[in-house]
């Protein structure tokens, strides 16, 4: 091998192959029609392959979906070899309808749950605590351990939750959560490296050492994302606007851009020692399937219980 081609495989963030410190996990949402049902299949066929170490399944907004999360859940549980993680929120619901939702998970063999305070009803624009409900997810996590032990998520804000007074005490809230059992947090999504890595150098001196994964979100529709970003306090970098300039009718062209940046926002983070992604799938396949394709996942070396498998 020339020094060229050395320095070149040395430059290289992924391997051929599954790079072997590599783990990721997606999240769904539950379909509201027969279409979207047999959508949500087909990217769950497409995405096991890769064996995630879980997939998320989401809960509407005021428990809208407790219905169709929990069938979900269940059918991903009994009819895939994934592990399914419901979704749980405090919203319009008290402690004991709660506590009996996630009862019934336990007994249908679910062992994972991501544990949040929830959004307010359709209508509502303000949060408030159900009387006789759980208040927040830090108490929604302390209800959870003492039904059973089940593996727990919660949420995390890079840029800090929209409704938090300072970025130090969604922090401070975060540290609460993980102290009341949970065993990681999932973030919002984000664009680029920048804001993750800040808000790890925060967590970290603030002595949280429970595992943080990063959460992607492969953009799909970029003005439906700043629309959402808008609401969620999530910062749009000009650079991502410019990558979208003029797609807006050229749905093939923003597929290829949008699986190159998410890829690339992942290298950014391996480099600096993030080895774990949770993907927001919209309940597509395809561009989740080719991101972790260009990060060296593929499904034929993570299969089996052999050492190619990335766990």
């Amino acid at each position: 091998m020339s020094n060229n081609e050395k320095k070149f495989s040395q430059e290289l963030p992924f391997p051929a192959g599954a790079p072997r410190d590599l783990k990721i996990s997606f999240e769904f949402f539950p379909p509201k029609t027969e279409k979207m049902a047999e959508t949500l299949w087909s990217s769950i066929q497409r995405l096991e392959p890769l064996q995630p170490r879980f997939v998320s399944v989401t809960y509407g907004a005021g428990g809208s979906t407790r219905e169709r999360t929990h069938a979900t859940v269940v059918r991903i549980l009994k009819e895939t070899s994934l592990t399914p993680a419901a979704h749980l929120t405090c919203v319009n619901a008290t402690k004991e309808e709660v506590d009996a939702v996630a009862q019934d998970y336990w007994q249908a063999g679910v062992r994972n749950i991501v544990a949040l305070r929830g959004d307010p009803p359709d209508g509502e624009t303000a949060y408030q605590p159900h009387p006789g409900g759980y208040d927040y997810a830090v108490d929604l996590v302390e209800g959870l351990k003492r039904i059973a032990d089940f593996d727990i998520s919660v949420a995390a804000y890079p840029e800090g939750h929209p409704q938090a007074s300072t970025i130090d005490s969604d922090i401070e809230n975060l540290k609460r959560k993980i102290d009341a059992g949970a065993d990681r947090a999932i973030t919002q999504y984000f664009f680029g490296a920048e804001p993750f890595l800040r808000f790890m150098d925060r967590v970290r001196n603030a002595g949280i050492e429970a595992p943080i994964v990063p959460g992607i979100l492969p953009v799909q529709n970029f003005s439906q994302v700043v629309k959402f970003s808008d609401m969620s306090g999530t910062s749009v970098p000009a650079w991502m606007a410019e990558l979208f300039e003029g797609l807006d009718d050229d749905p093939e062209t923003r597929k290829l851009v949008a699986a190159t940046a998410a890829a690339e926002q992942c290298r950014q983070l391996h480099v600096h020692g993030i080895t774990e992604f949770h993907f927001y799938t919209l309940n597509r396949a395809d561009l989740t399937y080719a991101i972790a394709h260009i990060l060296g996942l593929r499904p034929e070396n993570i299969t089996g219980d052999g050492e190619d498998s990335v766990e």
